[in-house]
């Protein structure tokens, strides 16, 4: 049995004022929630804020990025080592917003993930093909070789922790929802590469997220779904009522 996660990415969004608006109203919502994991990844600017807001809760703080050293002359970039001096656990690695605007690879995704991994992280790596991509047939191609450079030079121990989250990226912040049964398609290729790779018994138990424009109003048809491991949330997850009823589909 695979326990779902529900994580919220809330991007380039929220003060800090508002991020500890938001736990105010919405831990009570989930407070006994305990079927899923429950995760905020809010804007670097804003971890302190919900580190302490979340204090104590069933709802765990990660980050948007990692670099893959350790540390250095990279400015902008945050290390391993400086999330976890936060307590910090999750994160997300190649996301399609830092895949389409800021020059992320499947090689730079890799680097992520490997570091992520070795330093005790929960990495969610997101993988998914654009409208072209999809249009022409590509899907399983690009799924199978994002999975197989993502996840190159990795062990099956350095993996136990591996989280992925599938996004088509036509369905982000487009409104348009893939629907559960294409969903589930996808998330099964990228189960069986993932077999093919770590072997059948590690496939078994990853858990996949789905994540393109999930809303209260798709949430359950989604998680329905055997092959549907949770949801990674975007523009629904920045309103407390909103993500509480995706967290309570």
């Amino acid at each position: 049995m695979r326990i779902r996660v529900i994580a919220a990415n809330w991007k380039m969004y929220k003060t800090p004022d508002q991020t500890r608006a938001f736990f105010r109203e919405f831990l009570p919502l989930v407070a006994q929630h305990t079927r899923d994991e429950i995760v905020v990844c809010p804007s670097f600017l804003d971890l302190p804020a919900a580190l302490e807001s979340a204090n104590g809760s069933n709802v765990a703080i990660g980050a948007q990025n990692v670099h893959w050293k350790e540390e250095g002359a990279f400015t902008g970039e945050t290390s391993v080592k400086q999330l976890l001096a936060y307590d910090i656990h999750y994160v997300i690695i190649g996301h399609s917003e830092r895949r389409q605007y800021f020059g992320e690879t499947d090689d730079t995704v890799n680097l992520r993930l490997k570091t992520a991994l070795e330093g005790g992280l929960t990495p969610i790596c997101c993988v998914g093909e654009v409208l072209e991509e999809r249009e022409a047939g590509a899907t399983e191609d690009v799924l199978r070789r994002q999975c197989v450079r993502a996840f190159h030079a990795i062990s099956v121990k350095k993996a136990a922790k591996l989280i992925i989250a599938y996004e088509p990226v036509w369905a982000i912040g487009t409104g348009k929802t893939a629907t559960p049964e294409i969903a589930a398609e996808a998330h099964a290729v990228i189960r069986q590469e993932a077999g093919r790779i770590f072997g059948e018994e590690f496939a078994a138990h990853l858990r996949i997220l789905y994540g393109g424009s999930v809303k209260p109003e798709n949430a359950s048809a989604l998680m329905a779904q055997e092959e549907i491991d949770g949801a990674l949330v975007g523009g629904a997850s920045l309103d407390p009522k909103s993500f509480a009823a995706i967290v309570k589909y």
